[in-house]
């Protein structure tokens, strides 16, 4: 493998990069409005979207693939999902076969809200995407695959070199590989 850092990048391989991270800097601006519309915190409000985007895609999350979704462990995301469901935003119940399964679903409030936001803010995500050609969202959508593979091998082999400990938020590794 050679050295990210000291190879010469093509032209085309930095417009990507730094298309990507203008398309993080905006989306998590976004996920700081959506927070505000709907008066949460930020993690709670980008759980929620999850939660809502799920279910109008008609594959409800269970809270272990909502952990999954927003990087936080099972534990954190079970306290989310209380003040979630204190809001009135989320419910949980018991839909299928497996009675051990509990899925998610946002509560009509959730719904207005989100769509409200989603027309004031969405209208020209939603655009583009349905006016780009199959072929070049099918071309999007497997190098975002493949950058998505590359970060999680990179988080592996920093995972295994740290003993499985994550980076707080102030950069000190926490003792508890579940945050």
């Amino acid at each position: 493998m050679d050295d990210p850092l000291m190879r010469v990048w093509e032209p085309d391989e930095v417009a990507v990069m730094e298309a990507l991270r203008d398309w993080a800097v905006g989306f998590a601006e976004l996920n700081h409005h959506l927070a505000a519309w709907v008066r949460l915190p930020t993690s709670d409000a980008r759980a929620l979207a999850q939660i809502v985007w799920a279910a109008q895609a008609g594959a409800p999350l269970s809270p272990t693939a909502l952990a999954q979704r927003i990087g936080m462990s099972t534990g954190a995301t079970t306290v989310l999902l209380h003040r979630l469901q204190k809001a009135e935003l989320v419910s949980r119940s018991r839909e299928n076969g497996d009675r051990r399964r509990v899925t998610l679903r946002p509560t009509p409030t959730a719904l207005a809200q989100s769509r409200a936001f989603m027309q004031a803010a969405g209208a020209e995500i939603g655009d583009t995407l349905r006016h780009s050609s199959t072929a070049d969202l099918r071309t999007a959508t497997a190098l975002l695959g493949a950058l998505n593979e590359a970060v999680t091998q990179g988080i592996h082999r920093l995972r295994a070199r740290h003993g499985g400990h994550e980076p707080g938020d102030d950069g000190t590794l926490s003792a508890d590989p579940e945050g």
